[in-house]
């Protein structure tokens, strides 16, 4: 039997631990209107917002914080939080009630990756081991012995990352890992397509071929199409270690599939009470629990990023790229699991089922359920019928 999400759903969970004047948007589907609502919390309630900004896109592009909170004030409440919340579990759904959906739309969903010297070392064991998980054990061993603790004092771009890397180049261990690594640029993909992320309480999907994958817990930032980092929120960048592992120009099939970005619960709007300082201190808990007893923990600590966050925003937009709809921006994650699962010196892994939870108490708690990615509802709502719905509605 599936595990219930309704504990990591309740407010008290899924919302920050301080959220008195914490400032939370993001977008509920309404079926009624078959179609979202642009959300922000007020109280105990959820308000409509749609009349004013009909995607959140638009709200982050055109409104500052004084003007959200201007129009929340005056906006009609749409549902109860909790009730909101709760609904968002497929499984114990009601049709005929809003449900929170990811709080971003138009945006484009790009991620940063290898931010993080821990998962530098873990990209660089999963080239050596071609996706293998019985064989990353011992490669692991040896290249810690190896690097010791080089990698976390390493500042990407700096002569001294550029020796080290001439060092590893000597005794053959290059990789492209370690160019995105301590190299001058970071690596940034896209995660997924605008309108494909999943937000709270819903199935997240791993392909069914692979044998070798897990969650990444991660903040992501909304940046506006000015390029300012205006709020955060939690996700989690699913990955197929074996796939990545083969090849990182399999990178795509990796980190694309269906339902695999999870993004949520609200974007936590930049203010008085709290600011990017607030990403760069955070800790981001993990916590997979799975239908077989499995429990696993971990955490991440933004304090140990190898890039600033503001670096990687400057890296993605600008005068060279620009992103009129705004993004989200996973920033990477330190995380990547280690405990066997399914025997000895294999590694962890997935099962249908998992329990997949990422908080940090100035966000709160995104909680997500694993299944294959072919039986997860499938993607069928776009930009294009977005669109058409709020058309349809007299929003455009």
């Amino acid at each position: 039997m599936a595990q219930d999400l309704g504990p990591h759903l309740d407010p008290r969970r899924a919302l920050p631990v301080e959220r008195t004047g914490a400032l939370l948007v993001g977008r509920a589907w309404l079926p009624e209107a078959g179609g979202h609502a642009v959300v922000a919390v007020r109280g105990e309630e959820l308000v409509d917002l749609t009349a004013a900004a009909p995607t959140v896109s638009m709200l982050l592009n055109e409104m500052d914080v004084a003007e959200v909170k201007r129009r929340m004030g005056s906006a009609r409440p749409l549902a109860g939080v909790a009730e909101a919340l709760a609904n968002s579990d497929p499984l114990n759904r009601r049709a005929d009630r809003p449900w929170l959906l990811a709080p971003c739309d138009l945006q484009a969903v790009k991620a940063s990756g290898v931010t993080f010297a821990a998962s530098l070392l873990e990209r660089l064991i999963e080239e050596r081991a071609k996706g293998d998980p019985a064989e990353a054990g011992a490669i692991r061993a040896r290249m810690r012995a190896m690097l010791g603790g080089e990698l976390d004092r390493i500042k990407p771009g700096s002569p001294a990352a550029m020796r080290l890397k001439d060092m590893l180049m000597r005794e053959g261990y290059w990789s492209q890992y370690l160019e995105v690594g301590i190299g001058p640029d970071a690596e940034i993909f896209t995660k997924c397509p605008p309108m494909a992320a999943v937000g709270t309480g819903a199935e997240i999907g791993i392909h069914p071929t692979s044998s070798w994958n897990n969650p990444e817990p991660e903040i992501v930032l909304a940046v506006n199409a000015m390029g300012v980092a205006v709020g955060a929120t939690l996700g989690n960048d699913v990955n197929l270690r074996d796939v990545e592992g083969r090849s990182a120009l399999l990178l795509g099939k990796a980190k694309d599939n269906n339902a695999s970005a999870a993004i949520g619960p609200f974007i936590r709007l930049f203010d008085e009470t709290f600011d990017i300082d607030a990403v760069r201190r955070a800790e981001i808990a993990l916590e997979v629990r799975g239908e077989d007893g499995f429990v696993m923990t971990g955490r991440s600590s933004m304090s140990a990023i190898s890039r600033d966050p503001l670096e990687i925003v400057a890296q993605t937009i600008g005068r060279h790229h620009q992103y009129p709809d705004g993004l989200m921006l996973y920033l990477g994650t330190m995380f990547a699991p280690t405990d066997d699962r399914l025997g000895e010196g294999k590694g962890f892994t997935h099962r249908d089922g998992d329990t997949v939870l990422i908080s940090t108490p100035a966000l709160g708690c995104l909680a997500n359920r694993v299944r294959a990615c072919d039986q997860v509802q499938p993607w069928s709502f776009g930009t294009g019928a977005l669109m058409r719905n709020l058309a349809q509605r007299g929003l455009l």
